[in-house]
């Protein structure tokens, strides 16, 4: 499985993101690609919705409908409310780590 990381430096979370996912290497064999938004091609920047995006083999698995393409700080829905990134726990299940 390959997890592409794709933010924007001036963007806080992404950081918080990237440790989490450096976290869960251990338990999931996947590869990690950081990949800074201003140097992605016409394919993949049509799909990025803001920093930080993750990627799980090129899904967004976080995406919901109406969400706006374009550089950005990404919002998350999460269990306790919007947020900057996903949980620890949304990142196992997009993954499929949780109870491994």
């Amino acid at each position: 499985m390959k997890v592409d990381l794709i933010y924007d430096e001036d963007c806080p979370n992404w950081r918080t993101v990237a440790d989490e996912l450096t976290e869960l290497l251990g338990e999931c064999d996947f590869t990690l690609e950081l990949r800074e938004s201003s140097s992605l091609d016409p394919t993949l920047a049509a799909r990025y919705r803001g920093s930080p995006t993750i990627l799980v083999d090129g899904r967004d698995p976080f995406v919901g409908e109406g969400e706006p393409v374009g550089a950005a700080c990404r919002i998350y829905r999460t269990p306790r409310g919007p947020a900057g990134t996903p949980t620890l726990e949304q990142l196992r299940d997009a993954l499929g780590t949780r109870g491994r």
